[in-house]
């Protein structure tokens, strides 16, 4: 069956994108969920109109990230955390942490964006890229410090 992808499907498409699906595919998941509607004469000249709209939106978009990058591109910033004896964090740093500091200091970043290279789990000084768009990755400095005043027990 030929369908035509409303939104963008991992594995299968963007929208706007002609595409031969299995049949069960498309009635059970695909037109439940309006990811995509069946293709005939006119769907396909407005799926060519949404296709360019969509266009347009990933350049906007895109140039947004842009200037979002060349602010965010090298910045440094602290982070405080508890810790226990011997300095050792209760948990770890995760991207809701980052992302919630950096809303603070004002960029809007989703923390599904923000790529830790491994879990950052003691004090220290740790490089972060943030997957803004496409081929726009800013790296961020975050300093892992010691909260003071603030001994907990374990």
């Amino acid at each position: 069956m030929k369908v035509i992808l409303q939104k963008d499907v991992s594995n299968l498409g963007d929208a706007g994108d002609i595409k031969e699906v299995a049949d069960g595919f498309a009635r059970n998941f695909l037109f439940p969920k309006r990811l995509a509607v069946r293709a005939s004469e006119g769907s396909t000249k407005m799926a060519v109109h949404q296709k360019k709209l969509a266009e347009l939106k990933k350049e906007k978009r895109q140039k947004a990230m842009e200037s979002v990058s060349g602010n965010l591109n090298g910045k440094e910033f602290s982070i405080l955390v508890k810790t226990g004896g011997g300095d050792k964090l209760f948990g770890a740093v995760t991207p809701m942490d980052v992302a919630s500091l950096l809303k603070k200091e004002g960029y809007e970043v989703e923390k599904r964006k923000i790529e830790f290279p491994e879990p950052i789990r003691s004090l220290g000084t740790y490089k972060l890229k943030i997957r803004l768009a496409e081929g726009i990755l800013p790296t961020i400095t975050i300093h892992v410090k010691k909260e003071e005043g603030v001994v907990a027990e374990g």
